[in-house]
C-alpha cells in the first residue's frame, strides 16, 4: 500500500494502461487526480476507482495537444492541492502510415501531444515537488521510443524525445530527492493501435494482431504501480517482444535482420 493517502495524477487515464493504474492506485487508497479529453469517460472511471478503495478522486479533463487545456487543468489542480507524489505521463496517441504517405500536420500532431503536451505539463507540476524535495515524475514510453518500427515513424520518433528528455532530467533532478520512472510498454491489450492515427490524420479503427494478443491492461497496472514503488528508472511491461530492446542493445546485426523482414504495410 505504498501509494495510500498520496496524490497521484494520471493522463491518458480514461482507457487502456491508464486507466489500468487508476484502478491500481485506488487499490493503494490513493487520491486520484484523472486526466483525458472526454470528462464523461473519466467521470465513469473516477466512479470505478471509488469502489476500489480511492481515498478521492479529481476529473481534469486535459487535450495534450493543446497548451491552455494543460493550463487551464493545473490552475484547477492548485484549486485543490499544494502537494503532489505522483504524476504519470500516459496519455498519448500512436501511428500506424508510412512516412512517405504521412501529412506533415499529422506529424507535428503527434509530436505536440506526445512531447510537447507532456514536457508542459510536467515543468507545470516541477516547482511543487522541487520545493517539497520528494515525489515522482513517470512517463509512459514505448519499446518504439528505443527502436524504430515500420508504420510508426513519428511515434517512435516521439518516444525517444520522451525518452531521451526524462532521462536527461532524472539527473537534473538528484539533489531535489525526485523520482524519474520511465515505462516501456511492449504489447499491451489496449485499443491504442484503434485511436492511431493514418497518414491523414484519421483513426485507423483497426486492432493490432499483435497487441490483441498481449498481457492485459490489469497485468501491466500491477507491475507498474509495483515497481514505480520499487523506485524502478526503468520499467519494461509485456511478453516475449520485450526481448528485442536486449537483441537492439547486444546483437544489433541481429535485431536489423529481424527488422528487415517486418513488412511495412
Amino acid at each position: 500500500m505504498y501509494y495510500q493517502n498520496k496524490i497521484c495524477w494520471i493522463t491518458g487515464a480514461s482507457s487502456g494502461i491508464g486507466e489500468a493504474i487508476a484502478y491500481e492506485l485506488a487499490k493503494h487508497g490513493a487520491h486520484l487526480v484523472l486526466s483525458a479529453r472526454s470528462e464523461a469517460k473519466l467521470s465513469q472511471v473516477a466512479k470505478r476507482c471509488m469502489q476500489h478503495g480511492a481515498a478521492e478522486t479529481l476529473v481534469l479533463p486535459i487535450d495534450l495537444g493543446i497548451p491552455s487545456s494543460i493550463a487551464d487543468a493545473f490552475k484547477s489542480f492548485q484549486e485543490k492541492y499544494t502537494h503532489l507524489d505522483l504524476l504519470i505521463n500516459n496519455g498519448g496517441i500512436s501511428q500506424r502510415a508510412v512516412a512517405a504517405e504521412t501529412n506533415s500536420d499529422v506529424e507535428r500532431n503527434i509530436m505536440e501531444v506526445n512531447y510537447f503536451g507532456t514536457i508542459y505539463l510536467t515543468k507545470l507540476v516541477m516547482p511543487i515537488l522541487m520545493h517539497q524535495k520528494s515525489g515522482q515524475l513517470a512517463v509512459t514510453s514505448s519499446i518504439a521510443g528505443k527502436f524504430g518500427f515500420p508504420l510508426r515513424t513519428s511515434y517512435s520518433a516521439s518516444k525517444h524525445a520522451v525518452q531521451g528528455y526524462f532521462e536527461s532530467l532524472r539527473t537534473e533532478l538528484l539533489p531535489y530527492n525526485i523520482g524519474v520512472n520511465i515505462i516501456i510498454p511492449g504489447r499491451v491489450r489496449t485499443e491504442i493501435s484503434k485511436h492511431a492515427l493514418d497518414g491523414k490524420g484519421t483513426a485507423t479503427e483497426t486492432m493490432d494482431k499483435g497487441l490483441d494478443e498481449g498481457i492485459s491492461p490489469e497485468i501491466a497496472a500491477k507491475k507498474i504501480v509495483r515497481d514505480l514503488a520499487k523506485g524502478k528508472k526503468e520499467i519494461l511491461v509485456g511478453g516475449k517482444e520485450l526481448l528485442m530492446v536486449f537483441i537492439r542493445r547486444y546483437t544489433p546485426w541481429l535485431f536489423y535482420k529481424i527488422v528487415s523482414r517486418i513488412s511495412p504495410t
